[in-house]
């Protein structure tokens, strides 16, 4: 992590107002949105799982990670990819996932095209980092200030990845992988991490 978006040992007290009083949430906010995130697989997972967000709130599928974990094999891309119609069914059982059948088929889809993705650009890691130059963008707001739902990054983003066959994954849905992956830096002025308190 860079200097300037270094994290400080003392307890977050005031957060940004989206993460509430739920625990869970609250945990998620502190320790891993906006944190950089530069792992292969966790990007993977985090993708995939922002494919389900669309239309609902993170805190939806965030509250079903560990259901999707297993209900998809690990995030195993190879083994998500070989899943097929029987699985289909089965998942459309399974309670503790979101039960959509298009996005339940795009997460399998976006594992084929995941693997087909890595082949050409190497991995999400190489590809998502290199579209920020190695390095969070780091956004400073003003009181009251809330960040964008989209930008000209996430617009471009997403234009790519449909061009590549990816699903479910718009340039509101980029913009918040980015946010989440630590690529963009966006903990609002109301925070204890917000970029202008913690670059002392």
């Amino acid at each position: 992590m860079s200097k300037g978006v270094e994290r400080g040992e003392k307890s977050i007290i005031h957060r940004c107002r989206w993460c509430g009083a739920q625990p869970l949430y609250q945990a998620y906010h502190d320790d891993e949105w906006g944190n950089p995130n530069k792992s292969e697989s966790e990007l993977w997972e985090l993708f995939a799982l922002e494919t389900q967000h669309a239309g609902l709130s993170w805190w939806t599928v965030l509250s079903k990670r560990e259901a999707y974990r297993k209900a998809f094999r690990g995030f195993d891309p190879l083994l998500m990819s070989q899943m097929d119609d029987v699985d289909i069914e089965q998942l459309m059982q399974n309670a503790g996932i979101i039960r959509n059948r298009l996005k339940i088929s795009a997460m399998i889809h976006n594992a084929e095209r995941y693997l087909s993705f890595c082949q050409q650009y190497r991995s999400f890691s190489d590809y998502f980092w290199g579209k920020v130059g190695g390095k969070p963008i780091i956004n400073v707001y003003q009181p009251e200030a809330l960040s964008p739902i989209t930008t000209p990054l996430s617009d471009e983003i997403a234009k790519e990845l449909k061009k590549f066959g990816f699903k479910f994954f718009g340039s509101r849905t980029a913009y918040a992988f980015l946010q989440a992956a630590g690529m963009v830096y966006d903990h609002l002025a109301e925070c204890d991490l917000s970029a202008d308190k913690i670059a002392d």
